[in-house]
């Protein structure tokens, strides 16, 4: 510690050598300090202030209807972005201070300068926002702030705008991207439908519920078949006993007839009677029919001339007996073979749908997977472009909402305006600020010119610097003649060092005093 100090006091000693050097130094940096504080030019402020309503009376009205942006979002954004260098070269350009920049360096600069002296300021949450410029003359600064308020209004109501068309164009590409979309999906989904047409014509519950229904019809009519089959085999033995019983019996008469074939003839006429009113002639049980008709009428052909050719052999035996029981029988039996015969072209139909109901349940599970793969697809394109539609509707609407009124006005509370006396530099402040460096000037010669030119105050310094002993120390004694020129000294230095602090002082004051008559 006891070191630190002789240090320092070493310093000090030889600065304090060098004082004069230093108030010469603190003098000029003074005096050429102060000449460039009167030297700099005068700046004038012009602002305005704008507010921003945003409570429109159609914001609560069409909402839900058309797309409402978030102004004071939108103004608070524009406020803090519209200081940009194509805003400060319109600005230029609109205030007229392109005329005095000759080169492409001038213009530079002279843009650097408007956008350093710009600035938009918002006054918090009641959306007033302060506009202000700071130029060489009231005129120029009072131009600049009219312009840019201009340029303020007129973006603040262009953006939306901008917006909106922007948004409309991009919803406009993404609709006739989604119609190709959805006209390919509707393409899809209708070939799949034709290809498999008789499986939607089936209708109703599904394919197992189909099969299940077309095996219980199919035994069902089985099981018909066989009853038509055992009462036809009944019929037929019940007629052979009548004509066994018949034939063992003596005959009355003798006559050449059929009347079971023609029973039966009759009855399959009947029978084709009723189908054709029901069928076409190509349908399974009317061929059936006519089929059995022709064959009875062939076979009564042959009886009829097997029994004339028996009755020419055998003159006296009888042929045919007309007997009721016979004919009934007959017709009975006739009967069981036309329905046997519908039954059986029944049960074959019955077969082949079913075969094909089971080809069709092998591949059902696929053909519903794959359709509902389409449908999904389609129903998704349809509400994406369904969607699409509505908010282009949304976004016409905002924008007629947006040319018809004004969501967002812009009311100019205080003009622009400019003060007839400068705002900077406030040389008032500055003054002190140039004492500060003066002296601080000073101080850091002494120091470097003490440390260029060192001095020994005392006998240890040496010994330490030269690192050689020290034989003796000559003391100087001070006479009265010593001391007055000291105190000489001092005084003079005292008084240069009060004289530039008052005439900084005295500055300071008259720079006040015309700062206040100027007021």
């Amino acid at each position: 510690m006891h070191d630190l100090i002789n240090q320092i006091t070493t310093y000090l000693r030889g600065m304090w050598k060098y004082r004069r050097l230093g108030v010469l130094v603190a003098w000029l940096v003074a005096s050429a300090a102060s000449v460039g504080v009167m030297l700099i030019p005068d700046r004038y402020e012009a602002s305005a202030r704008v507010y921003v309503d945003t409570q429109s009376i159609l914001r609560p009205l069409m909402a839900g209807l058309a797309v409402q942006p978030n102004v004071e979002q939108q103004v608070a954004m524009l406020s803090r972005t519209l200081i940009n260098r194509p805003t400060v070269e319109k600005l230029v350009r609109m205030a007229g201070l392109d005329m005095s920049a000759k080169s492409k360096e001038e213009q530079e600069q002279l843009i650097s300068q408007v956008a350093g002296s710009v600035s938009i300021e918002a006054g918090g949450r009641d959306n007033l926002y302060r506009l202000s410029y700071r130029g060489e003359s009231p005129d120029t600064a009072l131009r600049v702030v009219g312009s840019l308020l201009t340029i303020f209004v007129e973006s603040g109501m262009g953006s939306s705008k901008s917006d909106s068309e922007s948004a409309r164009r991009f919803i406009e590409e993404q609709i006739k991207n989604y119609e190709v979309k959805l006209t390919e999906a509707e393409t899809r989904l209708k070939e799949f439908r034709l290809r498999n047409l008789d499986m939607q014509a089936q209708g109703g519950p599904d394919a197992a519920g189909r099969m299940a229904e077309l095996t219980a019809t199919l035994n069902q009519a089985r099981l018909e078949l066989r009853e038509a089959e055992s009462a036809r085999e009944a019929a037929a033995r019940q007629l052979e006993a009548v004509r066994a019983s018949q034939r063992n019996a003596p005959q009355a008469t003798t006559t050449v007839a059929t009347p079971e074939i023609d029973l039966r003839i009759a009855d399959l006429k009947r029978s084709l009677d009723a189908l054709l009113q029901r069928f076409t002639e190509q349908h399974p049980d009317v061929a059936n029919t006519r089929r059995l008709i022709r064959e009875l009428e062939d076979q009564k052909r042959r009886e009829v001339a097997e029994l004339q050719r028996q009755a020419a052999a055998n003159p006296g035996q009888p042929l045919v007996s007309a007997n009721p029981a016979i004919q009934e029988l007959a017709r009975m039996q006739s009967s069981a073979e036309v329905q046997v015969a519908s039954l059986r072209a029944r049960v074959s139909e019955y077969e082949s749908r079913a075969a094909r109901a089971r080809e069709q349940m092998k591949v059902a599970p696929q053909m519903e997977a794959e359709l509902a793969q389409l449908n999904r697809d389609y129903e998704v394109h349809r509400k994406n472009y369904e969607d699409l539609v509505v908010r282009r509707e949304s976004i016409n609407m905002s924008g007629e909402l947006e040319s018809s009124s004004s969501l967002a006005d812009f009311r100019v509370i205080d003009p622009p305006r400019a003060g007839s006396h400068p705002v900077a530099p406030n040389r008032v402040l500055l003054l002190p600020l140039v004492l500060v460096v003066a002296l601080g000037a000073g101080l850091g010669v002494t120091f470097l010119m003490s440390q260029i030119r060192p001095v020994f105050f005392d006998a240890n310094a040496l010994r330490s610097a030269t690192d050689l002993p020290l034989l003796g120390v000559v003391t100087l004694v001070r006479n009265d003649t010593i001391r007055r020129h000291e105190r000489s000294s001092l005084m003079r230095f005292g008084a240069a060092l009060g004289a530039l602090v008052l005439v900084i002082l005295v500055g300071m004051a008259i720079l006040s005093y015309r700062s206040g008559l100027v007021k």
